[in-house]
């Protein structure tokens, strides 16, 4: 069986579909065959992303690696039965049709809250969670004091999240390994961001999931969306000599791999 992947947040802009990208890119990289899904069906960023990689290598005659694209089969609403979810079933039938056909399916969640999100939880084997180090963001996960900074409670993204676990609980499924991810961390230890990290660390020993650093804020991210590239192709399209900082960035998603922690997956990708 697949290992699932899913993606996701309720909230845009945290370089979710830039992650999702990168890790996809990352595994295929590494020998093993990955099936994406984008179910963001109206920005379509992930599949936009894709689109841009096949054309790219089409027009320069380079071959990069690159992930199979499936979509969600359109569903008949006379072929369902009696209570049964059309979303549901479209779901279904494409990760049923990946999963033994591939080792990874990686998913991309619309940055809101759908029912295909919602189901996309409840399959994930891993939950990667994007996150701008920012207390707007955190607030996603949950309602903090602004005087003492302790949680009050979990807000509504950690209840669904909470949600999907009941679900695969009841159906025998192994536990989700939920990952967060601090990304767009500033270079600087600055207060905001040692607060930050301490009410994600408190966090996540209340609601169970792991902590890991993302991706730093940097240009050359959005330079490559364009041409569907990785920092991890950027020696196949000529670009040999890599200036520190596209070095540093490409030991960021070096150490977004080895912080997966996904089941025979070569850390040195």
């Amino acid at each position: 069986m697949a290992h699932i992947i899913v993606f996701g947040n309720e909230k845009g802009g945290s370089g979710k579909s830039t992650t999702c990208m990168h890790t996809a890119t990352a595994l295929v990289r590494a020998g093993l065959r990955v099936g994406v899904l984008d179910l963001d069906l109206r920005q379509r960023t992930f599949t936009r992303y894709l689109e841009n990689r096949v054309d790219y290598g089409a027009r320069h005659g380079v071959q990069l690696p690159t992930p199979e694209v499936m979509g969600l089969p359109k569903i008949d609403r006379a072929d369902l039965s009696e209570g049964e979810n059309p979303f549901d079933k479209s779901l279904s039938l494409a990760v049923a049709e990946l999963e033994d056909k591939v080792d990874f399916i990686v998913i991309d969640c619309p940055g809101s809250h759908t029912r295909l999100s919602q189901v996309a939880h409840s399959l994930a084997d891993t939950l990667v969670t994007p996150l701008n180090d920012s207390f707007v963001d955190f607030d996603l996960l949950a309602r903090i004091d602004p005087d003492s900074a302790t949680i009050i409670g979990p807000s509504v993204y950690s209840e669904m999240v909470w949600h999907a676990r009941q679900l695969r609980a009841k159906a025998g499924l192994k536990p989700i390994d939920w990952i967060v991810l601090r990304n767009r961390l500033g270079a600087q230890e600055m207060h905001n961001k040692r607060k930050m990290g301490q009410a994600l660390e408190d966090l996540a020993k209340r609601i169970g999931f792991r902590v890991a650093p993302g991706f730093t804020e940097r240009v050359i991210f959005r330079e490559l969306f364009p041409r569907g590239m990785t920092l991890l192709d950027l020696k196949d399209i000529g670009i040999a000599n890599l200036n520190l900082s596209n070095v540093a960035a490409r030991q960021e998603v070096r150490d977004l791999i080895r912080a997966l922690n996904l089941p025979n997956v070569d850390i040195t990708v």
